[in-house]
Parts: structure tokens; C-alpha cells; sequence
């Protein structure tokens, strides 16, 4: 049994740390702009957001989940086991306020497509 959860705005959901705008300014000919979230040209934010992914799900990685980017897969042999575990990963999201891309995702599936791959049981 799998599921694909697809991350919307991967970056953009990423906060900056209180006090750390005034780094992340750009100044332009219309004034001085501060990023409130993670911009994706900064040069830390795919190493940010990694660790946070893998801070976020480390109890689970490869037990029942598998990051990589904006990409979660979770899988299970069992159908009432997989919907215990996709309630705790959406709970982990809901949490820290990460969102997914709906029409991208699949729930529930003997065969999906992750990271180029397809994967069966």
C-alpha cells in the first residue's frame, strides 16, 4: 500500500527566523524588500529544508516514510496500518504548517510513481 504526498510551495512554507528578515534584504529601484519565508534562490534553502523535512519525519524515515525534496512517500503491507501512519504524517504536517498540492498526491495505491520510479509491492 502506498502514498505519495506532494508538498505546494515547498519553500515558501518555510518561515524565516524571527529577527533573521533584515538578512534575507533585496534592494531595488522601488525600495527595500525583506522576505518573510525561504526564498528559493537563497543559497541554504534546499540544505534548510531537508534538515527540517528529516527533523520533522526522523523517527520514521525508513520505517513507513521515505523524503526526498517536497516529495513524502508512505507505505505499509496493511491497509489499517497505512491509514494509522497517514493520519500521524498529516497530524506531523498540520503541525508545522506544511501544506500539500492535492491533485498531485495518491492515497492508497499498489502502485505509484515516486522520484521517477514506479514503485509496486
Amino acid at each position: 500500500m502506498f502514498s505519495r504526498i506532494d508538498l505546494r510551495s515547498w519553500y515558501y512554507q518555510i518561515r524565516v527566523a524571527k529577527g533573521d528578515e533584515e538578512k534575507t534584504t533585496c534592494h531595488t529601484r522601488y525600495g527595500s524588500y525583506k522576505f518573510l519565508v525561504m526564498f528559493f534562490g537563497f543559497t541554504n534553502a534546499p540544505a534548510t529544508f531537508y534538515t527540517f523535512m528529516n527533523d520533522i519525519f526522523r523517527e520514521w524515515l525508513d520505517d513507513f516514510v521515505v523524503v526526498y525534496k517536497d516529495d513524502i512517500l508512505v507505505y505499509n503491507n496493511f491497509m489499517e496500518e497505512h491509514v494509522v501512519h497517514l493520519q500521524n504524517v498529516f497530524r506531523r504536517l498540520r503541525k508545522n504548517k506544511l501544506y500539500a498540492k492535492f491533485e498531485k498526491c495518491k492515497f492508497g495505491v499498489t502502485e505509484v510513481d515516486f522520484l521517477g520510479h514506479r514503485i509496486t509491492q
